[in-house]
């Protein structure tokens, strides 16, 4: 069983780079790009799980709502690429006042799609050359590399924020769904070929 675990595991961390590899660039931009898309994709899932009732939803009155906490990583997979050199479509202002607004879910939910694409193309086109150039965040000197790292780990805070949020709200994560599903699939087949 550990074996298993330990194979679905694996393979759920190469999936990403496999589904994303005929775009994607090699090295560390690749990999960068695979790992964000991952959590950006559950991100979009998890946006499209939660009822629209839900969207305004907080666990308490001084945080985001669960409409913000997408809107935040709109903001971000925009404003980073900013920082990198890709110009946004928004301005700074509208950037940063974008996760204290309410919106339409499905307004919510393709911005994200939108968000995602524009900040996987600046992942893209940067050139390996300018990985080690140096870049402002708001006031911090970082290299573009470390930019792309705070771009990508940032899908990652959110999604785990999200996940809460969903779980919360008796919502199941649609991959964990989906797992669950083939897991009692798998046992109905073995109870019935007797094993």
């Amino acid at each position: 069983m550990r074996r298993m675990l330990m194979t679905v595991a694996l393979l759920a961390l190469l999936a990403p780079a496999r589904v994303w590899a005929a775009d994607a660039p090699a090295g560390l931009r690749g990999e960068i790009l695979a790992n964000m898309m991952d959590a950006g994709g559950k991100i979009q899932e998890l946006a499209a799980a939660v009822p629209d009732g839900k969207y305004n939803w907080k666990p308490s009155k001084d945080v985001r709502s669960a409409g913000q906490v997408f809107l935040h990583v709109v903001a971000a997979n925009y404003l980073f690429p900013s920082m990198l050199g890709k110009p946004a479509p928004m301005s700074m202002d509208e950037l940063m006042k974008l996760d204290s607004q309410t919106m339409e879910p499905a307004k919510v939910r393709q911005m994200l799609k939108d968000s995602y694409t524009w900040a996987s193309t600046a992942i893209t086109e940067m050139p390996d050359s300018e990985l080690d150039a140096e870049m402002d965040f708001f006031g911090h000197k970082m290299t573009k590399r470390a930019g792309l790292l705070l771009l990508c780990t940032h899908s990652h805070e959110h999604l785990g924020q999200s996940i809460a949020y969903a779980r919360a709200n008796n919502i199941t994560p649609p991959w964990t769904a989906r797992e669950q599903d083939a897991q009692k699939k798998k046992m109905a087949e073995e109870k019935k070929s007797g094993k």
